[in-house]
């Protein structure tokens, strides 16, 4: 097989959380797994914490995204968005009434 005809190899693809949509263009994503205790046998959540390019800012905090392993784009970041697999669901914020507003009734 010749360089020219040589495919890349298989990327690793992960599922994980976005915890922080604080920056334009980068998500915080965390991906959960369960590792067994050597002694113990009980289960321990254990977290890999990643960042990852989302070129359209279409993530949100609390979104399901598929994230796909990528060169290196920043000193942190390797990972970009595949797609969003679940919308987070929209956070109702409370409106708070005034104090004046309240005596008058």
């Amino acid at each position: 097989m010749t360089e020219s005809t040589a495919t890349r190899g298989t990327r690793r693809v992960a599922v994980g959380i976005v915890t922080s949509d604080k920056m334009s263009k980068t998500r915080r994503v965390e991906i959960p797994r369960l590792v067994k205790h050597p002694r113990y046998g009980k289960y321990i959540k254990r977290r890999t914490v990643c960042y990852m390019h989302d070129e359209a800012n279409e993530s949100r905090t609390g979104d399901t995204v598929e994230l796909m392993e990528t060169r290196p784009l920043s000193k942190k970041k390797t990972w970009r968005l595949v797609k969003v697999v679940k919308k987070a669901p929209e956070q109702v914020t409370t409106v708070e009434i005034p104090v004046e507003a309240k005596q008058g009734q």
